[in-house]
């Protein structure tokens, strides 16, 4: 039952996209971070439209470390002919040989509780790993068609509430030296880097912001509120909510941020950033955690409590984008609502070993 909601949501992706997929039919695209959440799903998608509507299969060769990302037996593309699985680390330069037409940077880091373990990984793997790709699209530039760069909405840091819901145009509030700088930081400079070499080499680079993403294929100790919370309603525990309760987020579900983050690549203005969320369902921790006891008829409960000493301090109180950008230059249009999206997740939860105490 669990593998069909992924199966579904790879096809529903595929769909969105339309007559746009097509550029990448025939074509190689590398994908740095394909054993994360988020690039497990873009690998699925064009293995997808390789099996359903391709008549020349495009080739993918997804890189990852696995510092955080890991093998799920819903996103296996071993032995497949058109999907070439590496270990790498893209703080090196990688040795691809063959043409490239499409790059698309998704490694890092990007849970709280990992950045605070691993800073320096966290910057090096931003910073370095930007670059090494630009040069490698810079080696391909004769026949590279885009390049993405997944930044971060946390590039916007803690908005003024007059900057709620947060344009592209807003230049953030973000300290250097806080206990987020790692992440916040290493991905302001990532834009930048991007930027520059659009604007002195020409490569067609477009710029990310991802507003929380959730769905099936989250690993229930990804240390993010809502596969946190999934694990301890399944295992009859307590929702712990960080805080007073008070800081809100919008959640975009995964069909509609990975067709969002494709639409970015294949119709993006080249140096250009574009917000990719849902922007209808800004809600507080404290009214998420309510929602979900909902969920599970009202048997779970929820606590607040002082965040703990492995989460960063420094929280954005409010988070919620701006996507009419996105809307005008794509025609992007979240569909998923934040319950529907829930009870999606929240079945492919219960049908998984993982959620399961002691797994």
């Amino acid at each position: 039952m669990s593998q069909e909601i992924v199966k579904k949501d790879i096809a529903t992706i595929a769909k969105n996209l339309g007559e746009e997929a097509k550029k990448f039919e025939g074509k190689t695209i590398l994908m740095s971070g394909g054993g994360g959440f988020l690039g497990k799903y873009i690998v699925g998608t064009l293995a997808y439209l390789n099996d359903n509507v391709f008549s020349k299969p495009c080739r993918v060769i997804s890189v990852d470390n696995y510092i955080t990302g890991a093998r799920h037996p819903h996103f296996n593309y071993q032995g497949r002919p058109d999907v070439l699985e590496v270990w790498a680390d893209v703080t090196y330069p990688l040795p691809v040989r063959e043409d490239v037409h499409f790059i698309i940077n998704g490694a890092g880091l990007a849970s709280p509780v990992y950045y605070k373990k691993y800073p320096l990984e966290t910057i090096e793997g931003t910073v370095f790993g930007v670059k090494n790709l630009l040069e490698l699209a810079r080696k391909n530039k004769d026949h590279l068609e885009g390049f993405l760069f997944f930044s971060s909405s946390e590039i916007y840091g803690d908005p003024d509430p007059k900057a709620v819901p947060t344009q592209e145009t807003y230049h953030g509030y973000v300290s250097s030296v806080g206990p987020r700088a790692c992440y916040d930081e290493s991905k302001r400079l990532g834009e930048t880097i991007a930027t520059i070499y659009e604007q002195q080499y020409g490569i067609p680079t477009t710029i990310v912001r991802p507003f929380n993403v959730f769905g099936p294929g989250m690993s229930h100790n990804d240390h993010r509120v809502l596969p946190m919370f999934a694990f301890r309603a399944l295992n009859n525990e307590p929702l712990p909510v960080h805080g007073d309760g008070h800081q809100t987020r919008t959640f975009c579900y995964i069909t509609d941020a990975i067709t969002g983050f494709l639409l970015v690549l294949l119709k993006g203005k080249p140096g250009h950033p574009y917000n990719i969320g849902n922007d209808e369902n800004e809600i507080s921790m404290k009214d998420l955690a309510e929602l979900f006891t909902s969920l599970f008829d009202n048997k779970i409960s929820y606590d607040l409590i002082a965040y703990p000493e492995t989460y960063p301090a420094g929280e954005p109180q409010r988070r919620c984008p701006d996507v009419s950008k996105a809307r005008n230059d794509l025609g992007f249009t979240p569909h998923v609502s934040l319950k529907e999206g829930l009870e999606q997740f929240i079945e492919w939860c219960k049908n998984d070993p993982s959620y399961t105490q002691g797994n």
